[in-house]
């Protein structure tokens, strides 16, 4: 499950890149659920950490609070609203509002009391109390109160993106039980996932301030919320300021002590990626996650870098990555032949583009389970073919018979064995070549494709993907939308291709509803970009939402990634498996670092550090 509350600087769906992804689950798959108070909640084994325990392992008692952090974000925003499929949502809400519970980031789905003190899953896991802290409160020091928690599961499932609908699709209702209590009473006891859905997906939204504002439209009013910042100033589409809230009543619980550690985060928006990088070079940027591989392997030779007063780091990170590439829209009439989505995914030749403009620097997705136990490899196991055969009539042959493989080449930039074999799967789905253009014959049609994104360095590594799929008569083209524009007809499905990401957790679950599921590919707004409607797919979410181990919960993953693989839906683009990132030398931090973050929130400036850095580039 992959929560909405995470500290991300960039809203998923604006950017194909992440700063800090949290994910958030609770359960005891092996022996039930349990039932403790105070303590962490695990779905694989035992908490970490002891009802007791002091701090996090990733946080250093060493850490000073002050200071500032400046932060670069590409685009514009025009909404505070991070909830709502409408408007182009603003940096550091995850700084802002707060959830029932939150996640550690060393351990494998555990999570610990936050704005609820304890919870309580019936024996029969047919509900989930939650009782809130007496002491918890919005920044406008009203209580948070079990009728705040109740409204916002009512405004969030009625009004927000449609993910929290598919996120508690199966609870019933919603009620208050004694003074401090929330009780959700839920339709499927065998869901494992509710208790810990609703701890760690339900961002706590004031009734007061929403009674007077409206929730469904976006807006740049500051939104009320609880969390260890709130926001300063607002220059729209410009920057967004933060401030520490000072005497935070969450500062010295187990979960928080020792992080948010800056006195203001000031996010500075750039519409051009390169003036964002000047910006850094000269100091009036902190901190900068690395994104572009040639910027990384040559463009950090400027002064400041050499004289040690800017430092590069790359730390290892096990972050679930699913998948990235460009998605192919099956509601359109052109797309929803697989085997004319297979034959366009022949002109992406992945190891030209990594020779030539990635410094050879990544690696293929290969899966929509990336970089995580849960991606299929080989052919289908025993257990998972025992999934698999009861549909063997509607899927497709090889999937039992061969292995998943993504087209490669030798890095030439000739890849005229991939066209023959296009040629041939273009052929079989009754297109011809007529004077240079690819017909489809019934129609007399040409195939004509647009692909849309919002990030201009899609546009360069694109450059060889259109030229191929001219190369093979398509009228291809290429185009750079601003976020809105992109957003808003990433949200209509209206599209032929589109850059994007989904992103996958340690413990999937009832969001594979809203990526593949029939019913999102209906509901504008979701994450089924693709436009799967796949009986197949369904009855397999299902049995993922429904498994009870761990181990069976990989080989129904593994059947569910085997199937969306061989349905074609996506050309895989290509990732990372650690954090890169350059900043001024003026933090410190832990000497641990997260499995699952880079952690930026556990940082610190250190005093002297910053008063050495100042004269030197006074002295420079």
């Amino acid at each position: 499950m992959i929560s909405f509350i995470s500290c991300v600087f960039y809203k998923k769906k604006s950017f194909p890149f992440f700063l800090m992804i949290h994910l958030f689950l609770i359960g005891v798959m092996n022996s039930g659920f349990c039932t403790p108070t105070g303590g962490g909640f695990s779905i694989h084994g035992n908490p970490k950490y002891p009802s007791n325990f002091t701090h996090f392992g990733y946080t250093s008692p060493e850490a000073q609070k002050g200071g500032v952090l400046r932060l670069a974000v590409p685009g514009t925003f025009d909404s505070l609203n991070p909830y709502i499929i409408t408007g182009v949502v603003g940096a550091g809400h995850g700084f802002v509002f707060t959830t029932l519970m939150k996640q550690s980031q060393d351990e494998l789905s555990t999570i610990y009391p936050y704005v609820a003190e304890s919870y309580d899953v019936a024996p029969d896991k047919s509900s989930i109390t939650f009782t809130i802290r007496a002491d918890a409160c919005f920044h406008d020091n009203t209580p948070i109160t079990p009728e705040d928690v109740i409204f916002s599961f009512e405004t969030l499932t009625q009004k927000g993106n449609p993910m929290f609908k598919n996120l508690f699709a199966d609870v019933i209702k919603a009620e208050k039980v004694g003074d401090q209590g929330v009780k959700f009473t839920l339709s499927k006891t065998q869901n494992r996932e509710l208790p810990l859905v609703l701890g760690v997906n339900l961002p706590l939204l004031s009734k007061a301030f929403y009674t007077i504002h409206d929730f469904s439209k976006p807006s740049l009013i500051s939104p009320l919320g609880a969390g260890p910042y709130q926001y300063e100033t607002i220059e729209p589409g410009r920057s967004i300021t933060l401030k520490r809230v000072q005497n935070w009543w969450g500062e010295n619980l187990p979960v928080n002590k020792h992080m948010y550690n800056f006195d203001s985060i000031k996010f500075d928006y750039f519409r051009d990626p390169n003036v964002a990088f000047e910006a850094f070079k000269l100091g009036e940027i902190d901190f900068r996650q690395e994104n572009v591989a040639k910027l990384w392997a040559t463009a950090y030779t400027f002064a400041a870098f050499k004289k040690g007063l800017v430092i590069k780091r790359e730390t290892a990170h096990e972050i679930p990555l699913g998948t990235m590439g460009f998605f192919l829209n099956t509601r359109k009439p052109e797309l929803q032949d697989p085997k004319v989505r297979e034959a366009i995914g022949y002109a992406l030749d992945f190891e030209w583009i990594n020779k030539n403009l990635f410094h050879d620097s990544y690696t293929r997705h290969k899966s929509y389970f990336s970089n995580s136990p849960f991606a299929s490899s080989g052919l289908p196991s025993k257990e998972e073919l025992k999934i698999l055969e009861p549909f063997k009539d509607k899927l497709p042959s090889r999937l039992f018979k061969e292995p998943f493989t993504l087209p490669t080449t030798d890095g030439s930039g000739n890849i005229r064995e991939n066209m023959k074999k296009a040629n041939l799967l273009f052929k079989e789905a009754g297109y011809e070549i007529r004077h240079g253009k690819l017909i489809h014959l019934a129609t007399g049609k040409p195939l004509k494709l647009e692909i849309i994104s919002n990030v201009p360095t899609m546009e360069k590594t694109s450059l060889n993907f259109i030229k191929n799929l001219r190369a093979m008569g398509i009228e291809a083209k290429f185009r750079i939308l601003d976020s809105s524009q992109y957003m808003e007809r990433m949200h209509s499905f209206d599209f032929d291709i589109l850059t994007g990401i989904v992103m996958q957790s340690n413990n999937p679950g009832n969001e594979q509803l809203n990526f593949w599921g029939s019913k999102a590919a209906e509901e504008p707004g979701s994450s089924n970009y693709f436009g799967i409607k796949d009986p197949v797919v369904d009855h397999l979410i299902d049995l993922v939402i429904a498994a009870t181990t761990y181990e069976e919960l990989v080989e129904r993953v593994h059947a569910l990634d085997r199937v969306l693989l061989w349905g074609f839906y996506t050309i895989p683009h290509w990732s990372l498996k650690e954090f890169r990132y350059a900043y001024w030398n003026k933090f410190k931090y832990p000497s641990k670092s997260p499995l699952y973050d880079i952690g930026i929130e556990t940082w610190w400036i250190d005093p002297a550090l910053e008063s050495s850095l100042k004269q030197a580039m006074k002295d420079a």
